[in-house]
């Protein structure tokens, strides 16, 4: 089998990024797999930031860098807009005529049977240009309802031309099937490695989080949460790792509450496992998890997790009461209440962190290897049979027509709630 990934690029640092790194690389080693490529987009450094397998073709379209003897920068058509990629996809300033042309060529020359893309915009490129002889897959690595109306409008549109879409959540995959009419939907999880490092034995008075410090994440809530923790326990701290837009005002927060002493913003870190191995509980706050990469690991480090039942990924990860506990979001009382139970228990803290790193498992890259592999092989299989060509025509002209229908009945739903407004 010939695998190729669609990707916006392969040299930077991101869930999509990494995720994609480990399941290529996973199947590079399978038996049946012939060949693994990777197509990256867009290519703005020597070097790839994340360690591919060697097994893996790494193939760049558009060349950013400045020095680069095939540079795209003095090509025109990338100061004109695509006609391609969606509009209401996020990145579409990014995307070009050039893009354009340049991943239709080489979806049309691809080699390759099975092609999976790897974010919306991309999707519809595959839907719109990649040949039918190569089953064509769309990941979600958000979640449908994150995104905006427009975009999903635009999705339903273009969805029914993939043979299949897989999502990260068997939650999100409901939705799909819901919301996607002539679209086939599944869910396959994230893969993520065993931990390079010794396992916690859960004994250091230390509690963990990591992640982009975003509205999302709601790092303010395990904050205050945290005040009541140390309160009672002054002999545990807080260490939150990552960056972004809401370092300062954390930091004020932390000022503000007298803190310092008991909570660190470490900064961005890398590898993470061996900073989750020095901790004994991680902590997730979020109001939204598409999957919830930072759980896995923490558990794959043998941490028991304290995290939100948000939408829509800790509840399929975390086994209440077994390998975590899970509070409503927004509830600092109840995150607060659930540290403690973990902090002042050993015996419960180890052991939920044992069960934790078992229950890790599952989502080892060998066994999300052979989930989408068996994915693939069905898809081709379901290619093979009789008729299946007008079937899939068919699929996907009801999917169109039901995708424009919905569309209209969305705007028309629209139009009455301002004109109620009004």
């Amino acid at each position: 089998m010939r695998i190729a990934f669609l990707i916006h690029t392969a040299y930077g640092i991101g869930g999509t990024i990494r995720t994609t790194c480990n399941l290529a690389a996973q199947l590079a080693g399978e038996p049946d797999v012939t060949d693994v490529q990777i197509i990256s987009v867009f290519r703005d450094r020597e070097r790839p930031a994340f360690d591919y397998d060697p097994r893996i073709r790494l193939r760049p379209l558009a060349d950013l860098r400045e020095d680069s003897p095939g540079s795209a920068l003095a090509d025109p058509r990338l100061r004109q807009p695509s006609a391609v990629f969606p509009r209401s996809d996020r990145r579409h300033g990014e995307y070009s005529a050039l893009t354009d042309e340049l991943i239709g060529r080489c979806l049309a020359e691809l080699d390759a049977d099975v092609l999976v893309g790897t974010r919306p915009g991309l999707n519809v490129h595959i839907a719109r240009q990649a040949p039918r002889r190569i089953v064509r897959i769309g990941q979600e690595h958000l979640t449908l309802d994150t995104h905006s109306t427009r975009l999903v409008l635009a999705l339903r549109r273009r969805y029914p031309g993939l043979d299949a879409v897989t999502t990260t959540t068997e939650a999100d995959a409901a939705v799909y099937r819901r919301r996607m009419p002539g679209v086939r939907a599944g869910a396959v999880p994230n893969s993520v490695p065993p931990a390079r490092t010794a396992p916690s034995d859960c004994s250091a008075p230390v509690v963990v989080a990591a992640g982009r410090l975003a509205e999302a994440k709601r790092y303010d809530d395990l904050i205050r949460a945290f005040g009541t923790v140390c309160a009672a326990r002054p002999d545990w701290t807080l260490r939150l790792y990552g960056t972004g837009g809401k370092l300062a005002s954390l930091e004020a927060l932390v000022t503000e509450l007298g803190l310092g002493k008991h909570v660190s913003l470490m900064g961005a870190v890398s590898p993470l496992e061996p900073e989750l191995a020095k901790a004994s509980v991680l902590a997730v706050t979020s109001t939204m998890e598409s999957f919830g990469m930072t759980i896995v690991e923490g558990m794959r480090a043998g941490l028991p997790v304290v995290a939100t039942d948000c939408p829509l990924g800790p509840r399929e990860i975390i086994e209440h009461g077994v390998t975590g506990l899970l509070v409503p979001p927004r509830d600092v009382d109840a995150i607060a209440a659930a540290l403690l139970s973990l902090v002042e228990d050993d015996g419960l803290r180890r052991t939920m962190g044992s069960a934790a790193l078992v229950a890790a498992g599952r989502y080892d890259p060998a066994v999300i290897g052979r989930r989408q592999l068996d994915l693939f092989h069905r898809l081709i299989e379901d290619r093979a049979r009789p008729g299946a060509r007008a079937r899939s025509v068919l699929r996907a002209g009801i999917g169109r027509f039901l995708g424009a229908f919905l569309t209209v009945s969305d705007a028309a739903g629209a139009a009455v709630r301002k004109v109620r407004r009004i």
